[in-house]
């Protein structure tokens, strides 16, 4: 179970109402015996009902075929068992069970859509635009919005771009963003000497498919000529070898990058020694609908980010509140101005404090949770 994505919303919504969670888990996390009794009872514990169901992916049509047969089947009893009153599915294959559960119920169905899923599959270059599995899936898709009680999205982007689709020009569902959000109790400031040994520019979590990892590179050769004791700190767990490969093709020194596999907590202390973060990603159409989990962490340990535009409401955050940086383009003049601009707001000792108080207010946990609860009320009321 995506445990830092459902469970940390789900154990707080689950305080005063009761939630029954449906999940379709892998073989090999299932196969891990102490991890999975350990999840059971965090879970029970949390007074939440935990459904786990055996995921199956190949061959593909007929595997979530099965998945999405089963899914029904069993959320169809707990329907009518338990009189549920919403099923809120999260994504897209799930939103196929809950909207056959809402024709054949009445159940509410709450689309929490979080991203374009079927333009992801298209720009990752995994589906071809307009072929037949594009287009079956953008008819889904169509059905999940028209047909949705209400609808969730990470980003207003999004919500814009849907509001431009054809089919929602005669009616829609009401929308409610919510970002992906962060465990601010955890991702806070921490106290620090100041960097006696140079400025430190960090990159936090995955380096593959969508992220620009190349740029990354050649941008902190760009900072180390204005920055000649600047360091890079890499915090990720799988793939240092290719993270080795490319800061090498890029000519960075080895002397200037520390790389280390931080996990859980040790992240938000790794963290603590970084003066500015970085990341670029993809700026294609599906990203407009993403919120990376990233922006929030940095912002709410109170550290200024350096990333590029045309991804979900990156910009509007990191330059509307004067918390970050976006380079538009990656030609060296672009990247030496936004390096020179991220540099001024390190220096302003007011900054760490707009960016907290920026996470709080976009991407608390806490304030994510009441928006889910308002919502949940607006369905059953």
């Amino acid at each position: 179970m995506g445990q830092s994505q459902v469970f940390e919303y789900l154990r707080l919504l689950a305080i005063g109402r009761q939630i029954h969670l449906i999940s379709f888990e892998k073989a090999e996390n299932w196969e891990n015996t102490p991890r999975r009794k350990f999840i059971s009872e965090v879970i029970l514990s949390s007074g939440i009902i935990w459904h786990p169901l055996r995921y199956h992916k190949r061959p593909t049509l007929l595997a979530t075929s099965w998945d999405i047969a089963c899914g029904i089947g069993l959320g169809f009893w707990l329907v009518v068992c338990h009189r549920i009153q919403i099923v809120h599915a999260r994504s897209y294959v799930p939103s196929v069970m809950a909207l056959v559960l809402k024709k054949l119920t009445g159940v509410k169905y709450l689309f929490d859509m979080r991203g374009f899923w079927v333009d992801e599959r298209v720009d990752g270059d995994l589906w071809l635009r307009g072929g037949r599995l594009y287009k079956m899936a953008k008819w889904f898709e169509s059905r999940f919005l028209i047909e949705a009680d209400h609808v969730i999205s990470l980003t207003r982007a999004a919500v814009n771009e849907i509001a431009r689709f054809d089919y929602m020009q005669v009616s829609k569902p009401p929308f409610t963003v919510i970002p992906t959000c962060a465990d601010l109790t955890r991702f806070r400031p921490i106290k620090r000497k100041h960097n006696a040994n140079g400025f430190v520019l960090g990159y936090v979590g995955s380096v593959g498919t969508w992220y620009l990892f190349d740029d990354v590179a050649s941008c902190f050769i760009q900072l180390l000529l204005i920055r000649p004791d600047a360091k890079l700190l890499i915090l990720n767990l799988n793939d240092h070898s290719y993270i080795l490969g490319r800061l090498a093709a890029a000519g960075v020194p080895e002397s200037a990058v520390e790389l280390t596999s931080a996990i859980d907590d040790e992240v938000p202390l790794q963290m603590s020694r970084m003066d500015a973060g970085i990341f670029f990603i993809k700026p294609v159409f599906s990203k407009k609908a993403s919120a990376p989990t990233k922006l929030a962490e940095f912002l709410g340990c109170g550290i200024p980010c350096l990333s590029n535009g045309g991804v979900g409401d990156i910009a509007e955050v990191l330059e509307g509140e004067c918390v970050g940086v976006i380079v538009n383009a990656f030609d060296e003049l672009s990247v030496i101005d936004g390096l020179k601009k991220i540099l001024q707001l390190v220096e302003d000792p007011a900054t760490s404090l707009r960016c907290v108080d920026s996470a709080r207010r976009h991407f608390s946990l806490n304030e994510g949770v009441k928006k889910f609860e308002k919502v949940y009320q607006i369905m059953i009321a």
